[in-house]
This record gives C-alpha cells, structure tokens and sequence, in this order.
C-alpha cells in the first residue's frame, strides 16, 4: 500500500527529537509465485535506536501523563512496524490509560482487533476514532476492512465508498471499494472499477494492480512494472506484498484456494509489518486453510 496507507515512524522519531529535548530542560513466475524470490525486509536500525530511547525515556525521565501517553504511543508504532504485536498493543492500551482520547490508539487497536475476529470490539474502536475525529480518513478503510471480514457487507461498502470519495484518485482505494462491493454484486462492481479506473493515473503502480484486477495487464507485466521506478530500498519488496495479497484475492474468487495461500505466505515474507495487505495476509491464510481442511464427518 502506498505511503498514506502504512504507518511511519518517520514523524515518531522526529516527535521524540523534539519531545527529548523539552524533557532534558526539564530534567537538566505468474503460476509459478514460489519461483519469485524475495528478501525478508530488516528493521531500519534507526527504529532500534529510537526504541532505546524510547525505553530510556520512559524508564528515567520524568514526563507529563500527555507526554507518557505519547511516549507509549510512539513505542507502540514502532513495535508495530517491526512486527511486535503484543507489545504494540500494551503500549497503546496504556497510552489510553493516560489520554483517553488519543484517536490513533483506537485505531490500531481496532485493526489488531480485527486481526484477531474479534469483530464487535474492533467496530467499538472505530466508532471512537471517528467520534473523536470524524475526518480521520483511514478509520473509515479500516472499519470497512473489519465489516468486510466480519460479513456486514452493505456496510463494509458505505465505508469504502466514503474512503474512496475522498480521495478518488488512489488506485487503493479503487481496490478495496471492488472487493467490498463483489461480495453483493461482482458484475456491478466490476462496471464501476472499470469507471474508477478512468480517474486514476496511468503510471502509478496502484493502478497496475487495478488493470490486472480488469484483465489490462498479466502477471509477468505486474511482477516487471514492480521494479520500475523504484525510491527507496525496501520499495521492490512493499510492492511485491501489495501484488501478492491482491493476486490471492482473486486465486480465492475463482476457487484456487492452494495458489491463493502460496500468495499470502509470499505476502508475509515480504515483512513489511505495517502494510495493510501484510496485516490480513494471516487472517487470510487461515481461512483459506481451513476452506482445504477435509470435512470430517
């Protein structure tokens, strides 16, 4: 998923830059996918650094409850980023703990929630982000995520189509719109990916993705366009989960439930944590196997 669509720890560790010096002044193959390689992603080690810090921080430094509960936040977003769920998800409940308000704690929570199908608790924290800030954009991808998962289809639509307003010229946008939407009526949203499509720019990688959903563009084409423009070193491999997770979902569609696990386990190679198509490629995988577990009587 593009930029927008991941979470960064960017702004985090630029946050605890400023934030450390006010506490010191206080202080003193297109069928054959197992063929395509790809290199787990490292964790930048500027993440390690700033986790020790944080963890200084938090452990020597006298702060303000608004300053703790930030702190715990930004730890949480950088556990997460490296794939530490669990100690993720205690720093934001305690961030909560200490601000109560703190939107972008609900809504991690209620993407972890909606990993786990714990479906009602994850609509609770989306409900909140929204409450607490109603133009939170991704609240609304989210939420629709967790009622597409959760089977509430003609919600999961009203979501996406209201993520997909706002922005109508991301091809990701267009991507979750379509799947949501096929789970009612697969003709009728394919007739408006076709009429979104128009709307998007030609050169962006999202919209491969989109012209392979509409048949413009195979597998080979998809896997050549992924190495082509490329900005930064982990880019190739953001790519090549975004393909995957999305070639999956139509392996799944048409039934080919063996090729659409190969895919998601491809997706969670990638260890690109923060994606949102790495977040449910698990969720994905175990109900892909338990469609091909045998029926036992």
């Amino acid at each position: 998923m593009n930029q927008k669509m991941r979470t960064t720890a960017i702004a985090v560790m630029a946050g605890i830059s400023i934030l450390l010096t006010g506490c010191v002044s206080t202080q003193a193959g297109s069928n054959q996918p197992e063929a395509i390689k790809v290199a787990p992603v490292s964790p930048d080690y500027k993440l390690e650094i700033t986790l020790a810090k944080l963890n200084e921080i938090l452990s020597s430094v006298e702060l303000t409850q608004e300053q703790r509960a930030r702190f715990h936040y930004d730890r949480g977003v950088i556990y997460d980023r490296v794939g530490l769920r669990i100690l993720s998800r205690i720093d934001f409940h305690q961030a909560l703990k200490l601000q109560p308000n703190l939107a972008d704690a609900y809504n991690f929570l209620g993407i972890y929630y909606t990993q786990e199908n714990e479906f009602e608790s994850a609509y609770e924290a989306f409900d909140a982000v929204l409450e607490l800030s109603p133009e939170y954009d991704y609240a609304y991808l989210n939420r629709g995520i967790s009622l597409y998962y959760g089977e509430r289809s003609e919600l999961a639509v009203s979501d996406m189509d209201m993520f997909y307003k706002r922005d109508p010229s991301d091809g990701y946008r267009v991507l979750w719109l379509f799947l949501a939407e096929r789970e009612i009526d697969e003709q009728a949203a394919t007739v408006r990916m076709i009429e979104n499509r128009a709307k998007l720019n030609p050169d962006a990688w999202s919209s491969t993705l989109v012209d392979y959903y509409l048949g413009k563009k195979d597998k080979e084409a998809v896997f050549a366009l992924a190495k082509e423009g490329l900005k930064h070193p982990n880019e190739y491999a953001e790519r090549l989960c975004e393909a995957y997770f999305y070639m999956a979902k139509i392996a799944q569609q048409r039934g080919d439930n063996a090729e659409a696990a190969n895919y998601f386990r491809l997706a969670l190679a990638t260890n690109i944590y923060d994606f949102v198509e790495h977040r449910y490629a698990r969720l994905e995988l175990a109900r892909v196997a338990a469609a091909m577990a045998p029926v036992v009587n």
